[in-house]
C-alpha cells in the first residue's frame, strides 16, 4: 500500500509493505502530521510556536508536546557548543529541525502500534523504516540526478541536511551567519528523532560536525565537505 500526500512543505511518502495493509492504515498518520503542521509551523501565525516566539504564550503554558520539543533543541544547543540554536536573533523561534524529525518518528510508532510490520516512511528526504531491508539513496550534493551511495536500512531512520535543494539555509548559531563548511551530511541512527537533529547539528557545525556526529551513541555518517572530500564512518550500512 502506497500513499503520498504534501504535509509541511514537503512531499510525504509512506510505503507499506504488509500485504493485508489497507488504505485506511495510512490515515493517523497523515492526520498526525497535519496536526504538528497546524501545532509547530513557524509559518503559520496562529500556531503555538508562532505564538509563543510572539511573547503571547506565556512558557510555563505551552503544551508538553512542544515542552519535548523545545527541551530536545537545548539539548542539542548544549551539546554542540552553540551551533545548532532555534532562537537566532531576527528569526524568531524556529524548531523545525528537531520537530520534523520527532513528528515522522511519532508517526511511525502509530503504525507499529496499529501492527504494521513493514513500512519505509520518507519525509522530504528524511526517512524512517522498519521490517527492512529497505534501500534509501544519498543524493549528491551537486547534482540533483546523482546518488553518492545507496544505504540499507531495516529497523532504523536515515536523514540529510544539505545546501542543495534550499541553499543556505542552516545557520551557525554561534555566528548567526551560513554554514559552509559541509556539502551534505547524512547520518543513520535508530530514530528520525535522533538522525535528524544530529545531521542539522553537523552541518551547522561545519567541518567538524562529522566528527562530532559520528561520536554520538548509534550514529552513523556519510558526509561531503566543502573541498569535495567524503567522509563515511566504519559502520555505516552501505548497500552491496
Amino acid at each position: 500500500m502506497r500513499r503520498v500526500e504534501h504535509v509541511m512543505g514537503f512531499p510525504v511518502s509512506l510505503l507499506i509493505g504488509d500485504e493485508d495493509a489497507v488504505e485506511e492504515t495510512a490515515d493517523p498518520v497523515f492526520s498526525w502530521l497535519r496536526e504538528v503542521d497546524a501545532r509547530f509551523s513557524p509559518f503559520k501565525p496562529g500556531s503555538e510556536v508562532s505564538r509563543l516566539g510572539r511573547g503571547e504564550l506565556e512558557p510555563a503554558r505551552i503544551s508538553p508536546d512542544l515542552a519535548e520539543v523545545l527541551a530536545l533543541c537545548e539539548e542539542f544547543r548544549v551539546a554542540s557548543g552553540g551551533a545548532f540554536d532555534v532562537r537566532l536573533p531576527g528569526r524568531g523561534l524556529g524548531p523545525c529541525a528537531v520537530v520534523k524529525g520527532w513528528s515522522v518518528q511519532r508517526a511511525a510508532q502509530l503504525l507499529t502500534a496499529a501492527g504494521v510490520r513493514a513500512f519505509c516512511l520518507n519525509a522530504g528526504g528524511d526517512v524512517m523504516t522498519a521490517g527492512g531491508p529497505w534501500r534509501v539513496g544519498v543524493g549528491h550534493p551537486e547534482r540533483a540526478d546523482t546518488l553518492c551511495t545507496v544505504l540499507e536500512i531495516g529497523d532504523g531512520a536515515v536523514a540529510t541536511s544539505a545546501r542543495y535543494e534550499r541553499g543556505d539555509h542552516i545557520l551557525d548559531g554561534r555566528s548567526g551567519r551560513p554554514a559552509t563548511g559541509l556539502l551534505s551530511v547524512t547520518v543513520v541512527a535508530p530514530s528520525l528523532t535522533e538522525a535528524d537533529a544530529t545531521a542539522t547539528a553537523a552541518f551547522a557545525l561545519g567541518a567538524e560536525g562529522v566528527e562530532w556526529a559520528a561520536a554520538r551513541e548509534g550514529c552513523e555518517v556519510f558526509a561531503v565537505d566543502a573541498e569535495h572530500r567524503v567522509f563515511r564512518t566504519t559502520g555505516l550500512p552501505v548497500a552491496s
